[in-house]
């Protein structure tokens, strides 16, 4: 070999981190305390005072000092250097009356953690928590104090007000400077569909864009016998409920699965008489964030269009909501690469599109994320859904979030990530 040529060398080998297992297992009843206590008293968007307030309690007994946002929600960093990883977790309730016999049920009437926040939120307390033993050496692990002294950087825990309330309070929270040197993010959302002990996980759009649609017909009433004296309401309402989405569906590519669905129509109080007033409300959802900006604008016109014939005016009110969440290949296969090395390969399902609205996606439009599917259903026990009075998840899966979240973080402190 002559002198000017170089040899370069082989990468040496990542070395396996232990599991956080034991970690979890020390802190996991007094987290589930903290998940209890945020269930018994919800608070719904923006009204989270209480909840944030106990939320930076549990951080601040573990000797961590949280940030209050503005008004409600809080963040946290653990770690010391540049950031490397931001984890999020939404903390409002819903203004649904709760239907379960727990014995810690709401006790503010009308208002339920009915889909799951208290547990989003429980797991990243105890994810912030976790991670900080780990950091100090505070373990009697030795494969995880070894790890502490591998590992640089800071991992911001983001607690985000009104992730109910479209367009969501993460604008707020990305406002506030909360995202700024934020190289990635990742989050949950409970999965009542799968057992508890498992997630789910995919690349790509996982949730829909949702936006709310109100419109407003007026024109001519008069007598039902006598229709062509007026501009008949009903009849019109009926034929954009009808026309709109199926106009829609022709000139809209159908791989973006758009879907107005109409959940609200009214016009006239008697059986025989033409109202001069007449309203439908519903959704657009859409999985394909640049389809989601073209229906928006196609939408007035179509709209438009079909009540033409009908000589009514229309006034619709497109209130836009969120964008799609589109996970990332790299964030997602971070999440893969911890929930493997804790849970076992079996655990990782892949998780099937959503048509659901989730306000996550305003931050991952900002930096690369990915959010996960968090197993919640007790294995041969009742599957429930979100945003019903009678959820009860299996609390088990706050241990299992802590996990992964807690390996993920790792693998970014020590790695840099996948």
């Amino acid at each position: 070999m002559s002198t000017s040529e170089s040899v370069v060398a082989e990468p040496a080998p990542r070395v396996a981190l232990p599991s956080v297992a034991s970690v979890v297992a020390q802190l996991e009843r007094e987290v589930i305390g903290v998940r209890r206590d945020l269930h018994r008293h919800p608070e719904l968007s923006y009204e989270e005072y209480r909840t944030t307030d106990r939320i930076m309690e549990a951080l601040a007994e573990h000797g961590l000092s949280p940030v209050r946002l503005q008004d409600t929600g809080a963040y946290v960093d653990v770690g010391e250097g540049p950031l490397v990883l931001a984890l999020r977790a939404d903390i409002d309730a819903l203004p649904v009356e709760e239907e379960t016999s727990l014995p810690y049920v709401s006790v503010n009437d009308g208002v339920a953690h009915a889909c799951g926040h208290d547990m989003h939120t429980a797991v990243m307390v105890g994810t912030a928590l976790t991670l900080a033993r780990i950091l100090r050496g505070a373990t009697s692990d030795r494969a995880l104090r070894a790890v502490a002294d591998r590992a640089h950087g800071r991992v911001r825990i983001i607690f985000q007000p009104a992730e109910e309330r479209l367009p969501g309070g993460s604008l707020s929270v990305i406002r506030q400077g909360v995202l700024e040197g934020v190289p990635r993010i990742l989050a949950a959302h409970c999965d009542p569909h799968f057992d508890v002990g498992t997630i789910g996980t995919r690349i790509g759009a996982i949730t829909s864009a949702a936006d709310t649609l109100r419109i407003t017909l007026t024109g001519r009433g008069g007598h039902t016998s006598r229709p062509h004296l007026t501009e008949d309401m009903v009849f019109a309402l009926s034929q954009i409920a009808v026309n709109v989405p199926a106009v829609l569906s022709r000139r809209i590519d159908v791989r973006s699965a758009v879907s107005v669905v109409w959940g609200q129509i009214a016009a006239g109080s008697a059986p025989n008489a033409i109202d001069n007033t007449g309203y439908l409300a519903g959704t657009m959802r859409c999985l394909d964030a640049g389809v989601w900006e073209e229906a928006g604008t196609l939408l007035d016109e179509v709209v438009t269009q079909v009540a033409a014939p009908y000589g009514v005016d229309v006034r619709m009110d497109h209130i836009r909501g969120v964008p799609p969440v589109v996970n990332t290949e790299a964030e997602t296969a971070l999440i893969e690469t911890a929930a493997r090395r804790e849970l076992g390969a079996r655990a990782i399902q892949l998780t099937p599109q959503s048509m659901g609205g989730e306000d996550f996606a305003w931050m991952t439009q900002e930096v690369p994320g990915s959010m996960l599917r968090l197993g919640t259903r007790t294995p041969g026990g009742t599957t429930y859904d979100l945003h019903r009075g009678d959820y009860a998840p299996d609390e088990r899966a706050i241990g299992v979030g802590m996990r992964v979240f807690a390996a993920a973080a790792l693998e970014a402190l020590t790695s840099g990530g996948v």
